[in-house]
């Protein structure tokens, strides 16, 4: 809570931030792996203060490890091989739509970047939730089958509670609870749920089968808004390869 008050704020002073990151044992040594990295520092000197790190990443970068940090230890919670494996999934497939958020929005919007990775982080965050609690109910659940219809049944608005009491920004919370509408309308000015909807929608698709295999004839609408047919979306996700690699190795 108070990592995320501190880079909520943009009159926060870097020490202070620093110092607060510095009680997160595990939160200190991914800002100081990531500013290391050859994708932010380009020096060859060695980076061993969180607050040059901090300096040097941004808050919105440091914000993004935060959620990925704190997803990543929900998901290693789970004790039970199953579930593990099952959270494991989860996760994989929130770092790809997280950067595929991030490429579509960079590429096809005006919206901030950033804050689309932070979405698409965190789309699935209620699935994750429930996962991470359905050890204490296994008598409620007499097959896998069940309990996935729950977390398909519930999952969105649970996540977007989760978001609500994390005090997370409105257009991250519709765009968790909405991604899944059909009705989405049509418009020239996409939003971040287009974005997070796109993502999910060609993520999806591509683990599945090949782009090109896709009914493009019946796609979402905020492909439509994203203005993203079956070759631009092709060369998007060609073009951004090299990127999204990277954005993985960032939140990975």
């Amino acid at each position: 809570m108070k990592i995320r008050q501190a880079l909520d704020d943009p009159d926060m002073p870097t020490e202070q931030v620093a110092r607060i990151i510095s009680t997160e044992p595990v939160l200190s040594a991914q800002v100081l792996m990531l500013s290391n990295s050859a994708m932010f520092n380009r020096s060859t000197k060695k980076i061993e203060e969180l607050r040059v790190a901090v300096t040097l990443l941004g808050f919105s970068v440091v914000r993004n490890v935060a959620i990925s940090v704190g997803m990543k230890q929900l998901k290693d919670q789970q004790d039970n091989t199953s579930k593990s494996e099952q959270m494991e999934g989860l996760w994989t497939r929130s770092m790809r739509v997280a950067a595929l958020s991030y490429v579509i929005a960079r590429n096809r919007t005006k919206l901030s970047a950033d804050k689309a990775m932070v979405a698409g982080l965190l789309h699935d965050i209620g699935k994750f939730y429930i996962l991470s609690r359905a050890h204490q109910y296994q008598g409620l659940f007499t097959s896998d089958q069940a309990l996935w219809e729950l977390i398909d049944q519930w999952h969105a608005d649970i996540g977007a509670a989760i978001l609500e009491s994390w005090e997370v920004s409105d257009d991250i919370r519709e765009a968790v609870m909405d991604r899944k509408r059909t009705d989405l309308p049509l418009h020239t000015r996409p939003t971040l749920t287009d974005v997070v909807a796109a993502a999910d929608f060609l993520d999806a698709g591509f683990v599945k089968q090949s782009l090109q295999d896709i009914d493009w004839t019946n796609v979402p609408g905020a492909l439509k808004n994203l203005g993203l047919n079956e070759e631009s979306a092709i060369r998007l996700m060609t073009e951004t390869r090299q990127e999204m690699a990277q954005i993985l190795r960032v939140i990975a």
